[in-house]
Order: C-alpha cells, then sequence, then structure tokens
C-alpha cells in the first residue's frame, strides 16, 4: 500500500512539473512578435543617432570637431583643450560646448551624455588620472551650470593617459596638446517627450 502512495505521489509530481514546465512554453508567434518588437526599437535607436549626428555635424560644423557614430553612441572628439597641467576650461572651447548643449536641450534631452577626460602622459599614471577627471568636471559643470543640461544625464568620467586613447601617443607638453583633451559621448538617444 504504501509503495502504491508513493507511485501515486511520484506520478503526481511529475504530471505537476509538466503542466508547469508547459505554463512557461513560448509560441512560435510569440517569438517572431517579440523578435519584431527588439528589431522595430533598433530601428528606432537607429534612427535617432542618426538624427543626433546628422544635428551635431550641423550645429558643430564651425568647429574642429570630429563627430563619430559607432555602436549605438556617438562620440564628439576634440571639444576642449587644456593647458599643461591645467584644468581651467578655454573661452574659445565654451561657445562649441554651449552650441552642443542647445542641440542636446532641444532635440535629445533624454540622451545621456559622458564627458571623458584626458591627459597627456607626463606624470604619474594616478596624477593624470585625477587632472583627467577635473578637467571633465570642468566641462561637466559648464554643461550642467552655464549651458542648462540636466545634471542627471551628464556625467563624467577619467581616463588619465590610458595609452590606447592617446591622440599623439607618448607625446607630452607641446606635442602632447591634442592629448590633453575632453570627449563628449551620447550614450543614449531620445527624444523630449
Amino acid at each position: 500500500m504504501l509503495k502504491i502512495h508513493k507511485s501515486l505521489f511520484l506520478a503526481v509530481g511529475i504530471a505537476a512539473i509538466a503542466l508547469g514546465g508547459c505554463s512557461n512554453y513560448v509560441t512560435k508567434a510569440d517569438f517572431n512578435a517579440a523578435v519584431q518588437k527588439l528589431q522595430a526599437k533598433d530601428q528606432d535607436l537607429q534612427s535617432q543617432i542618426n538624427s543626433l549626428s546628422q544635428d551635431m555635424k550641423q550645429q558643430l560644423s564651425k568647429y574642429d570637431a570630429k563627430i563619430t557614430a559607432m555602436q549605438g553612441r556617438i562620440s564628439i572628439d576634440t571639444v576642449a583643450h587644456f593647458d599643461f597641467n591645467k584644468s581651467n576650461l578655454h573661452d574659445s572651447d565654451k561657445a562649441m560646448l554651449d552650441d552642443f548643449a542647445k542641440v542636446m536641450n532641444k532635440y535629445h534631452g533624454n540622451a545621456l551624455v559622458t564627458v571623458e577626460g584626458f591627459s597627456d602622459p607626463a606624470g604619474s599614471s594616478a596624477y593624470n588620472k585625477k587632472l583627467g577627471m577635473k578637467r571633465a568636471d570642468a566641462v561637466r559643470s559648464f554643461l550642467v551650470s552655464d549651458a542648462g543640461m540636466n545634471p542627471d544625464k551628464v556625467r563624467a568620467v577619467s581616463y588619465g593617459e590610458a595609452r590606447n586613447r592617446q591622440v599623439e601617443p607618448g607625446k607630452t607638453h607641446e606635442a602632447g596638446a591634442d592629448n590633453r583633451r575632453v570627449t563628449l559621448v551620447v550614450d543614449f538617444t531620445g527624444n523630449n517627450s
């Protein structure tokens, strides 16, 4: 009798597991609908990236800014350069940053912007990382305080003297001026809704 109860209990348990597994079954139609939804989202994101890229190229054409679209992001390089061992933002860079903020605020207010700070390789790696952060913070502060960007949508990071990110590898002082810079990366494009 005990053996029959164990067998019955085992059969009921297996049936419960089998029926429970069926509740997680995905039909081909549901799968195809999910894939189509993801493809539509991807196309919408690509459209937004193309729109932002065109907006930036049009607005920043008068500056020496390099705009690159890359895997869901847009990078705007050469937006601010700094004197050796300094983190003060030049007045000549403020107009370009202000124009960048105008486009972002008007058309892409939901975008997340990362301000990347860099240094040349003079000095220690730790010092250069801190100096790169001061430069990124100076640009972020301008974008938020002076240009009116949402502080929750602008973040700052430092790559310091990262060799794979140097414009002029190994160059310092005058020859390394292009290494002492800040780059803007739009990590997520969105619309003001």
